[in-house]
């Protein structure tokens, strides 16, 4: 990044006040309990009474949160609210503690019915790779660094 970029977007921050601080992602989810079902095969300790809940907000290590919200919700909120169509142009990558855990999670998820986008292989940037959809078709990776 260039220095004059640098200098003119403290410039610019310093003018207008702080800037959005990246806080939370949302996830829309048809059947939130499924949603909810798919996130906690990956380890997230959501308890099972969120399942009735109406919003759901995990807060993950470093303090960012997932949001869950069923479409009714989104519905009421915003009544010209469509699903996206497509393929999704975002995803939620999660590490995992060595490839062979890559490998298990992945045939994990996909035994228990979950798409699996693409199988797990050796990617050129150091790093095994899988992809999978949760129950909405929301892009999951799941990654691990290769051994050197």
């Amino acid at each position: 990044m260039s220095d004059s970029f640098k200098t003119a977007f403290l410039r610019r921050a310093t003018l207008i006040g702080m800037s959005p601080t990246l806080n939370a992602l949302g996830i829309i989810a048809t059947d939130l309990g499924k949603s909810l079902a798919f996130y906690r095969r990956l380890g997230l300790d959501i308890p099972a009474e969120a399942d009735s809940e109406q919003h759901v907000e995990y807060t993950l290590p470093g303090g960012i949160r997932l949001l869950w919200d069923p479409v009714d919700l989104v519905r009421s909120l915003d009544p010209d609210w469509t699903p996206p169509q497509g393929s999704a142009r975002i995803s939620l990558a999660f590490e995992c503690a060595d490839p062979a855990e890559v490998d298990r999670v992945y045939a994990d998820l996909v035994q228990a019915g979950y798409e699996g986008r693409r199988e797990p292989w050796d990617a050129f940037w150091g790093q095994r790779y899988a992809l999978v959809h949760d129950p909405d078709g929301n892009g999951v990776d799941l990654f691990a660094a290769l051994p050197r």
